[in-house]
Parts: structure tokens; sequence; C-alpha cells
């Protein structure tokens, strides 16, 4: 066995022992989506890698499919790879394209078995064509509000390090193979590919390790700042952010409101129908309040069944179009879901070149809620002097 057939057949022991690895600190159950790609890409790696290792021809007698379907899984095992990073990231398009090449490539090969040289450049170019779309996934801009922190900086650079050293070698093989006359192969190629496959080997579990934490630390980090029942940015994440909002307002000099929502006679709801059925209340409320605002506007619940909106470049009419779509998707979907209707009460106010900051502002929307709830329920007021 020369060097390169044995670092082709300790790649296989390295690739089922990061999926190992993975399953075990990562777990399974209680894995974010894109762990789970991880895991199911470096499984099919690892048995993908073992099925057509060139030693494994050397100890046994193997049928020509084993190999096609090793490469087949080594495939497989890429784009799931790709499909963690679209999951980690931002999703690329290709996706069936990814899901349509193992086969396709088990298929040529296959139907090539004859002619090695070309069953073996098809397979490499395949393979590379995926390595590319791995980089480029690699390099584009990421979803920030998934992935934040260092990390993400740190496991791209790991994840290049790792794909790019393995492209080059694989296409050098593939170049390599096509120009070789009969009888003289040189060993270089498939040992700078067994190298840059025990260096991508090396990197790719770190790097799976860091993506994963990094989304798991940015989901904790947005959990506690989101309440619980609704799904809304909570009270104290409401008025942290808020102050960036105010900021770019008064910096642009545009108009920003605040709308103040709350549900009414909520009492009587959870003394008639029970806490559970309003707190399924609270939920849809929110949901169609979520469903409504606008892009770019920040939505939260301020205390038990009020909720605020806070509208960026604001034009007085805003929020009476907010409380109209509001209404309507509640009315939509509130016999639907819960059996009975539900009614709200609103109050708005305009930020104010004299305001502190979002207490000034929510007091004057909440006055303004509360002169709807005295006028009957049902309807949105506005501050005093809105118009001013």
């Amino acid at each position: 066995m020369s060097f390169a057939d044995a670092l082709f057949a300790l790649m296989p022991v390295q690739a089922l022992a990061a999926a190992l690895v993975l399953i075990t600190l990562v777990g399974w159950r209680g894995a974010n989506a894109g762990g789970r790609w991880a895991q199911v890409g470096m499984v099919a790696l690892g048995l993908g890698l073992a099925l057509s290792s060139p030693a494994l021809g050397q100890h046994f007698t193997v049928p020509h499919g084993v190999r096609s379907l090793g490469l087949g899984l080594t495939s497989l095992g890429l784009s799931a790879l790709w499909w963690a990073l679209g999951l980690w990231l931002t999703p690329r398009a290709g996706l069936w394209a990814m899901a349509a090449v193992p086969a396709a490539l088990t298929l040529g090969h296959a139907l090539l078995w004859a002619d090695r040289t070309a069953a073996q450049t098809l397979a490499d170019l395949v393979l590379g064509a995926q390595l590319v779309w791995l980089g480029v996934a690699l390099t584009l801009p990421g979803r920030t509000a998934v992935l934040q922190g260092l990390n993400s900086r740190r496991w791209r650079l790991l994840g290049l390090a790792a794909v790019l050293p393995l492209l080059a070698a694989m296409l050098f093989r593939a170049a390599a193979t096509l120009q070789a006359l009969p009888g003289d192969a040189s060993p270089w190629p498939d040992l700078l590919l067994a190298l840059a496959g025990q260096l991508a080997l090396l990197l790719a579990l770190p790097m799976l390790l860091l993506a994963w934490r990094g989304q798991t630390e940015a989901e904790l980090a947005r959990l506690a700042q989101t309440d619980g029942l609704t799904g809304l940015t909570d009270r104290a994440a409401f008025t942290t952010r808020s102050v960036d909002m105010i900021s770019m307002a008064r910096r642009f000099d545009e108009p920003l409101a605040l709308v103040a929502l709350d549900l009414d006679n909520f009492a009587t709801l959870q003394s008639e129908h029970g806490v559970d059925f309003a707190d399924r209340a609270l939920a849809l409320f929110a949901a169609c309040v979520q469903a409504q605002m606008r892009l770019g506007d920040l939505a939260g619940r301020l205390a038990g069944e009020q909720f605020g909106v806070l509208m960026a470049r604001c034009l007085p009419e805003g929020p009476q179009a907010l409380d109209q779509r509001l209404r309507k998707a509640l009315a939509d979907r509130a016999p639907a879901e819960l059996g009975m209707n539900l009614s709200f009460s609103a109050g708005w106010a305009k930020l104010r070149p004299g305001d502190r900051g979002l207490p000034d502002l929510q007091r004057r929307a909440e006055t303004a809620l509360y002169e709807a709830q005295r006028a009957g329920r049902g309807q949105l007021m506005a501050e005093p002097g809105v118009a001013d």
C-alpha cells in the first residue's frame, strides 16, 4: 500500500469519528437543523469515503457499483454540509441541483466504469463543483440576525481553509488524469489530494462545532429578549432597541410614532374562559400584530395584555392603516381559531422634540389608549395635538 493509499484509507475513520463527536456534543433531538444536517453530512462522507477508498479494492473483491455508490455518498455528504451552511447563514439558490447531484454522479460513474479515466475525471469535476459551491456559501454575506459574534468569521475562515486546498488538489488530479499518457501515472496528484483531504477533515470538525455554537448562542440571546408566550420582543428589549430607533429618527429628522394596543375585556375573558384560553387569545393577537406590522417597525409586549408597535418613518395615516389591518386580521382569525370575536383598543403618539426617550412617548400613547377605552373600547385614538 502506498503512502497516498494509506492516507485515503484513514479518511473514512476521520470522517466517522468527526460525525460521532458531532452527535455526542451537539446531540440529535435537541440539535438545531444546521447541526443535524452537519451530522448527516459527516456520516455520509465517512461511508462514501470508505466505499470509494482505493485500499478497499486491494484487499477485497468489490463490485464496480460499490465505488460508484461510495462516490454518490461522498457527494451526498457535501450536499448535506452545503445545506447546513444555508441554515446557518443565508439559503442559496441551487437546492434541487445539490439534491440531484449525488444520484447523477452515482449513475454517471457506473455507466463510465469501463473507462476508468473518464469515470475518475467525472467524479473529480462533479465533487470539485460542489466544493466551489461550498466555498461560495462561506464567502457571501450571512444572516446576521441568526448568526452573530466573532465565531462567524472564525468558522468561515476554517471552512475556506478546508475547501480551497481540497478543491485545488481535486482539479489538479482531474487535469493530470486527462493529460496523462497510457501507463504514465504520476503518484503526485493522488498524494496531494490525500493530503488536502486530511487537512479538510481535520478542519471540518472545529468549523462545524463553531458554527453550531454560534447559532445556539444567537438563539439563546434571541430567546432572552423574547416574551415566551407571544414570541414578541419583551419590555426590556423593546426599551433597549427603541433607543436606536429614536436616535435615528432624530438624526435624520424623520417622523416616529408609538402605537399602544390593549385587548378589550381581558380580565373578563380570563375569568369566564380560563387562563389557558386567555393565553391563546394573547398569542393570537400577538401573531396578528407581528403579521401586520411593517418591515422595520418594532413590536413588543409591554405589559400583561398591552402591546406596543414603534413605527419608523411614520406619517399621520400610518397608525390608522396599521389599526385597520390589525382589526381585519383579528376579525378573520379569532372566530376560526378561538370560536369567538376579539377586539382591542389603541392609542398612538408621535415623537416630539422635547421627549427624553421612550417613557415620554409611551406615556402619551397610553393616555390616548385610556381615552379610547373610556370612549367605549374597540377604537384607535391619537394623543391630543398630534396634528401640531
